[in-house]
């Protein structure tokens, strides 16, 4: 379509891969093991590898943080294409999208909180868990609550998806090389119902993870994403929105995740070990992919 954004291929070749974190923390051991399977993933078949940071999260997002992730992934033996991408820098890009999924009747102000959200969902007849799906507001009420100054998020309407698709709502499909956390493999069919009317953009934060990804990827020529099979439900969703925008679909490889002794998967919050400690201890790339294989 004429409205999707062609990227560059700077080194000449034809397939992209990325390695995408967020400095709002260390480096631990699971990002070694997937920045490790991209990098790998990219030699094998001689793709570019890219490196983005995503940090648009500006209320965790820390400088300092970024410049131990450079270092780390230095220390791993990465190299990638210059100059690395940072979505903090690029919000005109993501507000193009919106711009022109609003310009389609495709998105809407919603004005509940996340709390009213959670609360609805719980007395919900069905049970908790359930996605969110709304509509906008009529005319007069939505200009009241903008002139009270209430914060608004932008969503994305699936029912208006839906109407705007037709018959290629129900057929669009990925590709998943890796394998989901079901074993999922092959030929997917997208649900993005699965994730309801998802969140664009906000107040404070000028897009969501979502839409962001995705542009990203069409604007870098990403043609494989590479990451942890937590984020399969992410592809569901996504595709929708690559279509919407009239943009490529990459086919996805999800890997596996790793646990601790205790169960729990590595990640900030469970204390994983980081990095720059193993590096400090001096541990070096072979303990780190030695540790790794034992997982």
């Amino acid at each position: 379509m004429s409205d999707s954004p062609v990227a560059p291929e700077p080194s000449g070749l034809t397939r992209g891969l990325r390695f995408a974190p967020s400095p709002t923390g260390y480096l631990h051991l699971g990002h070694a093991f997937s920045a490790l399977f991209t990098a790998d993933r990219a030699r094998e078949t001689g793709a570019r590898l890219i490196l983005r940071i995503e940090d648009i999260d500006h209320t965790r997002a820390r400088p300092a943080f970024e410049t131990a992730l450079y270092e780390d992934l230095t220390w791993l033996g990465l190299d990638w294409e210059k100059p690395v991408r940072r979505q903090s820098e690029h919000l005109g890009d993501y507000q193009s999208a919106i711009d022109r999924l609003h310009a389609k009747g495709l998105v809407y102000r919603c004005f509940r909180t996340r709390a009213d959200i959670a609360r609805e969902a719980v007395s919900a007849p069905h049970g908790p868990g359930l996605v969110f799906t709304g509509a906008p507001l009529g005319e007069g009420e939505e200009a009241e609550r903008l002139n009270r100054g209430e914060a608004f998020a932008w969503r994305l309407s699936l029912d208006r998806a839906r109407d705007f698709l037709g018959e290629a709502f129900d057929s669009l499909r990925f590709i998943e090389e890796g394998a989901g956390p079901l074993g999922e493999r092959g030929y997917i069919t997208a649900q993005p119902q699965r994730a309801g009317d998802i969140v664009l953009a906000r107040k404070e934060i000028g897009v969501a993870y979502h839409l962001a990804v995705v542009v990203d990827d069409a604007l870098q020529g990403i043609t494989e994403v590479t990451r942890g099979c937590d984020l399969f439900e992410a592809a569901h969703i996504q595709v929708l929105l690559q279509h919407l925008l009239g943009l490529p679909t990459p086919t996805y490889r999800h890997h596996r995740l790793l646990y601790g002794e205790d169960g729990k998967r590595l990640a900030k919050r469970n204390g994983a070990p980081a990095l720059r400690d193993l590096r400090l201890a001096g541990e070096g790339v072979a303990d780190v992919r030695a540790r790794l294989a034992a997982f």
